[in-house]
Order: C-alpha cells, then sequence, then structure tokens
C-alpha cells in the first residue's frame, strides 16, 4: 500500500511533524530519507529491507560507501544523503569546540570525540589541538591503523602540533572491540608524547580511550597525562 494512502498520523513525514522525531522507528526515519521505495514497495517497506541487509542501523551508517551503494534503494544520491547526515551530526557536536568553548574537563572534549571515533573498524589515533587557553584549534586523525593496534610516532604529533601553533593537546583513539579500557601500550605511548611534546612547551592534557559509547579519560585514572 502506497504510504499516501496510510492514516494521517501514520505517515512517517506526518507523524514526524504532529509528535517529534524522537517517536519514528528506524525504518521510518530511513524512509524520510530515501523518499520512495523500490517497484512495488513504499518508502517505509525499502527502509526496513535496506535495515535487514544491513544488519541494523548502526551497521548502515557504519558500513563503508561503496557498501553503501550497493544496497537495494540507496544509489549514489541516497548514499550521499547519509554520509551529510553523519556530518551535520559531527558537526553540531564539535560545534561548542569550534566556537571557542575552552576544554576544561574531559566530558567536554568526549561526546564529540565518540562521534568521530567510534565507527571506525579500525584503530585510529586523533588529536584535538588547543590554544593557551585550551580552545580548539584542528582536530585531526593523524595515524590509522589495524583491527588491534596503530602505530603512532611522536614526531609527527609534534609536528601537527608545531603546524597548528598549538599549547595544548588532547589525544584520542578508538578501541574498535568497543572496550574502553586502557592498555599498558596506551599508557606507554602517552608517556612518550608527553615527553616528545613537553620539548616545545606543548602540555598534554589528556588521552582519551573511545569505546562503543562509552569512553575512559587516562586523566582521572591518574596516568601521567596533565
Amino acid at each position: 500500500m502506497s504510504i499516501h494512502a496510510w492514516p494521517e498520523s501514520q505517515r512517517p513525514r506526518e507523524k514526524l511533524l504532529a509528535r517529534g522525531a524522537d517517536k519514528l522507528s528506524d525504518a521510518e526515519l530511513l524512509a524520510l530519507f530515501l523518499g520512495s521505495g523500490l517497484a512495488g514497495c513504499n518508502a517505509v517497506e525499502t527502509a526496513r529491507r535496506v535495515l535487514h541487509d544491513a544488519g541494523g542501523l548502526r551497521a548502515l551508517l557504519e558500513m563503508p560507501p561503496p557498501r553503501q551503494r550497493q544496497l537495494p534503494g540507496i544509489g549514489p544520491a541516497r548514499q550521499a544523503l547519509l554520509s551529510a547526515s553523519l556530518e551535520l551530526g559531527r558537526r553540531y557536536l564539535g560545534e561548542p569546540l569550534t566556537r571557542g568553548k575552552a576544554l576544561t574537563q574531559p566530558a567536554d572534549a568526549a561526546q564529540y570525540l565518540n562521534a568521530c571515533l567510534r565507527g571506525h573498524r579500525h584503530e585510529v589515533f586523533a588529536c584535538l589541538f588547543l590554544d593557551n587557553k585550551h580552545r580548539m584549534l584542528a582536530y585531526e586523525e593523524i595515524f590509522h591503523g589495524t583491527i588491534d593496534s596503530a602505530a603512532v610516532y611522536p614526531r609527527e604529533v609534534l609536528r601537527r602540533a608545531m603546524v597548528h601553533n598549538a599549547a595544548a593537546v588532547i589525544l584520542a583513539h578508538n578501541h574498535p572491540s568497543g572496550v574502553a579500557e586502557p592498555s599498558e601500550a596506551d599508557r606507554s605511548i602517552t608517556e612518550k608524547l608527553i615527553r616528545t611534546l613537553d620539548m616545545v612547551d606543548v602540555r598534554v592534557l589528556d588521552h582519551l580511550i573511545i569505546g562503543d559509547g562509552i569512553w575512559t579519560s587516562l586523566r582521572e585514572r591518574d596516568w601521567p597525562v596533565c
């Protein structure tokens, strides 16, 4: 049945306008992006099929773009919309940082870093470069590794800090396992980076470990990062 033949209160767009986006199912939200369905299917039915084939909403959004485009009902144009929606979310979370908010607590940066790093299937090491008032100058993903580890070279972190004229830095990397528990290797590279950056008076304020919707601050674990 065409969505236009549904009761108005059950149509995704009208339901969103009347009751709010949080009242829609994953398939209904995705249907609004799709706009129309495959032959013989309305947009909601097509969205359900896409989610089934992808393994759920999160799996769909974390899927590499070439694989997204191969799903029935997606294609290049709709895949571009999905990528744009994810980037809008990241920029929304990062806007307080880019507008000059001073980062004084781990939680100030953790939500943004979680949005940037959680979906990676391999370890990614990133830095938030800060000015002398601990306001964000830049975010960079510097090293990409295997499923288990990323090779981190302190000299490259130092070089990027100098490029941005940073006075401080917050280090971060994800654990693809979803567990945010720091390892001895995490502690070791943190200590090396503290020593390297200290040579040019750049402070390491923290090292955040990003898991599956959770994060751990090495600073709060009393490791030598402050």
